[in-house]
């Protein structure tokens, strides 16, 4: 364990106007709150705050952050209250600890949502105050360090839970050698066979090179002395996640990969950053499309450097990153550079982004009204992906990560906007709405006051964001479906157990389950977001029947949530497919009839209703092929129709049935029966259909065709 006075030593030399002492104080108090306390390798406790605060000094941050790492575990897992906290040391140390401390006493639906919920609550403190952030990866970052003391299932999941959310987290804030370093960890846990093998292949590889890096480095210095700059070059082989990330990404082995080593040259000047650009590619040749300027159009998150890769020394294809120093050290730190001390003063560095400014277009709109799951759903999208920059007709550039569509333009820009997309123009040109943008398009979108989203649209667009404003008004546009479907699902669910389903009741999981209303806990047993085992597991937890959902291992039944022996049938009324909600009406002596959610037909079913049974489709099954019908109007031209049928049997379905219900001169209608896996499926198949320049209108019908026998005509309407 290391001493105070060792802690101290280098905030003397950054920030020597520093309160040495109220550091000092927190330390006592955390040493004397941990006091009796280990950690699974039998260490001191105490061990993990001090490292912490030690990694948060490396980043030159100030005292109040530094007195946080000390005390971050104090409010969570001693007998420490964030009250004392904020008396003995003020009000900012104590928001900062809260903002760090998980939520221990919030009750909820399942483990999962739990977790999701702690990271919303994080992610709310960080939009307040960056450096709960930093505090909470240096936390992670220590953690991951000491992992193997942990037992190998719980270092499985906060490795993967390290991969997932902190260490891309730590890239989008720009603290690059911390992601590196928290992906290396991780990957060491979830992959160690993969990892070992990457090592084994470099030091075979230092044998054969007889060490290549030191001698770039040399050429290359000797190329940048030619032209009189003053500059630092570096090499190192990349980290074996990024080599076995590049193998996957790429499909290729080891010994065909490139660029392996990574060079850096650190400038005085911006100036000079392009002159050594130049230098680099006058003595090398340069790798087509692997030529990245970040200087001139710098990364959210502040980072600015230039990107190339050429054939060095051998062949040998190296990646070279050129940048100033100013750039370098926030390519180094990132957002942390934003309150780093240096000589006792704040330093102001010009390249430092507003730290606080993604954090809140993240929160935005997701805080109070989306569900934890969505919401951490749409954090792990926002931070994975690289990005592409696209502008609308009035110029202003709209930043979207790499896969985007034009819906997920039309989201970034206004919520309004995206829920009246029809259609979008492309550099002046219609494209179909699933077409993914690049960087530099003009983007120009086709609104209609009439257009509402479509369930179709969640496997089109990429951004959380899109996702998670089509998931609301689409529960929005279901809701009172759902509560009107979740009534019954109570009902019969209680009933089971000889249980009434009453408004108390329904009050009481919503108070447990962190419902606003009873209203809420319908509506989410509506669309499934709950289930009715659920439900009796809140207010009757020793009678949870089993019969709503089987348990997973369960022997497979046709529809999830039948009894054994129960058999089932698709009503001709509305033909649902996997991945629309559905639900089983029984009625006597006419059996199970499994119908869609929206389906026209259930409200005349009231009156003869015996129950409603709460169902889902069959997980994994993507051999069964499903009945559905579409009417499309189209161009009365030559060799349409046949095109459109080989569009849908190049997308993997069959037609089973043509009906020309009218034709005209210039077009006609038809509906056409195919058979289809899920409503991706079908999405897929409609919107490529609707791309075709001669096609005017493709809708979903829910009624089935009428078998034509052999023999028969069918009639047409003139």
């Amino acid at each position: 364990m290391i001493s105070i006075e060792e802690l101290v030593e280098p905030i003397k030399i950054y920030n020597p106007k520093a309160d040495l002492d109220a550091i000092r104080k927190a330390y006592d108090y955390g040493l004397e709150a941990h006091t009796g306390q280990s950690r699974a390798s039998g260490e001191p406790y105490f061990i993990h705050p001090i490292e912490v605060a030690r990694i948060v000094v490396q980043l030159k941050l100030d005292e109040a952050t530094i007195k946080t790492a000390l005390l971050h575990d104090t409010v969570e897992d001693t007998s420490s209250s964030l009250k004392q906290i904020e008396k003995i040391f003020g009000s900012e140390v104590a928001q900062l600890v809260d903002g760090v401390t998980k939520l221990t006493n919030l009750q909820l639906s399942s483990l999962e949502t739990k977790h999701a919920e702690n990271f919303r609550k994080l992610f709310v403190a960080m939009s307040k105050d960056l450096r709960v952030l930093l505090v909470k990866l240096s936390d992670r970052l220590h953690n991951m360090r000491t992992i193997r003391a942990l037992p190998l299932d719980k270092q499985v999941r906060k490795s993967r839970e390290t991969m997932e959310i902190f260490a891309p987290l730590a890239g989008r804030m720009g603290m690059q050698s911390m992601r590196e370093e928290l992906e290396d960890l991780s990957f060491r846990v979830l992959n160690p066979e993969a990892r070992n093998s990457i090592i084994r292949r470099f030091l075979t590889l230092r044998k054969e090179t007889d060490d290549l890096i030191p001698k770039i480095i040399n050429d290359i210095n000797q190329q940048l002395g030619k032209e009189k700059l003053n500059a630092r070059v570096t090499g190192r082989e990349k980290k074996p996640y990024s080599i076995w990330r590049k193998m996957q990404d790429k499909k290729e082995g080891f010994t065909r990969l490139s660029d392996i080593f990574g060079f850096r040259i650190v400038t005085d000047r911006e100036t000079d950053a392009y002159i050594a650009m130049g230098a680099v590619h006058r003595r090398w040749r340069a790798v087509p499309g692997r030529f990245k300027d970040y200087i001139s159009h710098p990364k959210s998150n502040g980072y600015r450097s230039i990107h190339t890769t050429v054939s060095g020394r051998d062949g040998k294809r190296v990646e070279v990153q050129i940048r100033t120093n100013e750039m370098h050290e926030v390519a180094e730190s990132g957002v942390a550079a934003h309150w780093s001390y240096k000589d006792g003063e704040r330093v102001k560095n010009p390249f430092v982004v507003d730290p606080f400014k993604w954090l809140r277009g993240l929160s935005e709109g997701f805080i109070q009204s989306e569900n934890p799951s969505d919401f951490f759903e749409h954090v792990k999208l926002e931070m994975f992906q690289d990005q592409v920059f696209c502008f609308t007709p009035k110029g202003e550039v709209i930043k979207l990560p790499r896969g985007a569509t034009p819906i997920d333009f039309a989201y970034a820009i206004h919520t309004g906007i995206g829920d009246s997309c029809v259609g979008s123009l492309v550099d002046g040109q219609r494209v179909p709405l699933w077409t993914k943008l690049k960087n530099g398009q003009s983007v120009s979108i086709v609104r209609s006051a009439a257009q509402k989203p479509q369930s179709s649209w969640e496997s089109m667009v990429f951004t959380g964001r899109a996702k998670s404003a089509i998931r609301r008004r689409l529960r929005e546009e279901h809701r009172s479906e759902n509560i009107k479907v979740g009534k019954e699902i109570a009902r019969v669910s209680l009933k089971k157990i000889g249980k009434k389903s009453t408004e108390k009741a329904l009050n009481t999981v919503a108070k447990k389950l962190s419902f606003s209303n009873s209203d809420d806990v319908l509506a989410a047993l509506g669309s499934v977001e709950l289930t009715g085992d659920e439900l009796i597991s809140v207010l009757y937890p020793k009678k949870v029947t089993g019969l709503s959902l089987p348990a997973f291992g369960a022997r497979k039944l046709p529809f999830m949530g039948l009894k054994p022996g129960q058999e089932a049938k698709t009503a001709s009324c509305c033909m649902p497919i996997p991945g629309e909600r559905i639900v089983g009406v029984a009625i006597r002596k006419e059996g199970i009839t499994i119908h869609a959610i929206d389906c026209d037909c259930l409200g005349d079913l009231d009156d003869n209703l015996e129950h409603w049974i709460d169902l889902r489709w069959p997980e994994g099954d993507t051999q069964t092929s499903h009945p559905t019908c579409l009417t499309i109007s189209m161009y009365n031209g030559m060799g349409v129709l046949g095109r459109i049928c080989t569009l849908i049997g190049e997308r993997g379905a069959n037609i089973t049935n043509i009906d020309f219900c009218d034709r005209k001169p210039d077009f006609y209608k038809i509906v056409i029966e195919i058979h289809v896996k899920d409503l991706k499926h079908l999405s897929d198949i409609m919107t490529s259909i609707e791309a075709d320049s001669d096609i005017s209108v493709v809708e979903r019908t829910r009624e089935m065709l009428q078998s034509v026998e052999p023999g028969e005509i069918k009639s047409v309407v003139n």
